[in-house]
């Protein structure tokens, strides 16, 4: 009789645990569409430069920014449940016009930074693997982009799935590389605990870390990327959606955090171990053949291009969110995205240093990153707006430090690069 209660209760539990999955795979996709700026080239850029010149000592930067970055999506995704807008929107009702162009003026600041650093990964992709010459996988780079975002038409489910199949393709290629690696893992442990800035450029490269890991672009594109979610708007419907796209966060950017860490480790046990000071993209491609073999290469190269095509299309589609947003300006992608092209091609036609080109933009953006979380919070903590999801008071003090800490982190920069200290 007690075995047959077993059964019983075990053929109840499994169509529960079955109907629990199905739940939360209608609510997963966004926050993998915005992973995908985290593992963006910046990334390789700045965790290639930080491995090859200190070792593993930056890996703790990676933690602790991904530690914010979830934080920060979590916030934006709230807000965008709570109201059913996006921020930008928010930001047009309760701030005035001309606060508001000031906003979008300093994010398309942004937006361009990070699709200079977007559209050079997929360029140097493309040249890399297919020795395509700069200039031509520059704009093959764009057409690509293009069709991305076109795709969007038939659904955001189908950009996702996409982008998601481009995540996949990251992780495992940083896989190889760490299986090929062989680093210690015994100084990667403590320094992943263990914070430490050796030097002035340390802390350079660390802001840029922090620039390139927590992207202003997409705190924005979150709050809008949740709303075809948002179907049941009862304070109960709410909560539950706030439920699983927490879940949605914590999966997608700690994948996006191992991604991240394996490029210092790889740099590092690869680079800084055989005394090489990385400093272009091109020269950490050819030096992983005669260091690891073709394969290490190939993974390389292949992760750079699958990055830069899905960063690129979701930077386009996050910048038409910020233009609209604040002043109701409706540019045609196409048009933004030829704009917002001619950086990059800039960089490639005067042959500029890729990899210092991308480790600065990643800089600009962490001085642009205070922006969006002051909107935020200035937002979150209205109960008239936000009801029910309205901000405690120890999400708002850990928001106002999270802010002061990035700050304090620029002004430090801007003291070392001016007295000469970086």
């Amino acid at each position: 009789m007690e075995n047959d209660n077993l059964i019983i209760n075990d053929s109840l539990a499994a169509p529960k645990q079955i109907s629990k999955v199905k739940q939360l795979m209608k609510f997963i996709g966004p926050a993998f569409v915005v992973s995908v700026a985290y593992v963006d080239p910046g990334n390789f850029a700045t965790n290639i430069s930080g491995g090859s010149q200190f070792n593993y000592t930056l890996i703790w930067v990676i933690l602790w920014s991904n530690i914010l970055a979830i934080f920060l999506q979590t916030m934006s995704a709230k807000l965008g449940i709570a109201t059913g807008r996006n921020l930008p929107e928010m930001c047009a009702t309760v701030f005035p016009r001309s606060v508001n162009w000031i906003f979008w003026i300093v994010a398309e600041i942004g937006a361009m930074a990070t699709d200079l650093a977007e559209f050079l990964g997929g360029t140097l992709g493309l040249y890399l693997l297919f020795h395509i010459p700069m200039i031509y996988a520059g704009l093959l780079t764009g057409l690509i982009t293009f069709i991305i975002c076109y795709l969007e038409k038939y659904g955001q489910k189908v950009v996702e799935i996409i982008i998601a199949a481009f995540v996949t393709v990251i992780s495992i290629a940083y896989a190889i590389e760490l299986f090929l690696a062989k680093p210690d893992w015994v100084e990667v442990g403590i320094h992943t605990l263990i914070p430490s800035l050796p030097n002035g450029a340390a802390v350079f490269i660390a802001v840029g870390m922090l620039g390139a890991t927590v992207m202003p672009h997409v705190v924005y594109y979150h709050s809008q990327l949740v709303q075809e979610r948002g179907t049941d708007t009862s304070n109960e419907g709410k909560l539950r959606h706030l439920k699983m796209e927490k879940i949605d966060i914590t999966i997608a950017m700690n994948i996006a955090f191992i991604v991240n860490a394996a490029m210092v480790v790889v740099s590092a046990a690869v680079f800084y171990r055989n005394g090489m000071i990385v400093d272009s993209i091109e020269q950490a491609h050819t030096s992983l053949q005669p260091l690891l073999g073709s394969l290490s290469s190939g993974a390389f190269g292949i992760a750079l291009l699958a990055s830069g095509l899905s960063s690129s299309a979701v930077g386009t589609m996050a910048g038409q969110t910020i233009m609209k947003g604040f002043v109701n300006l409706s540019i045609p992608k196409n048009v933004r995205r030829i704009i917002t092209m001619m950086p990059a091609l800039v960089v490639i036609a005067l042959g500029i240093n890729p990899i210092y080109a991308l480790i600065l933009s990643q800089v600009a953006l962490s001085f642009i990153l205070p922006f969006p979380i002051f909107q935020m919070l200035t937002i979150a903590k209205r109960k008239d707006l936000m009801g029910i999801l309205v901000n405690k008071r120890i999400v708002q003090l850990l928001g106002v430090l999270i802010a002061a800490v990035i700050i304090l982190l620029n002004v430090v920069l801007l003291y070392l690069t001016f007295t000469g200290k970086v």
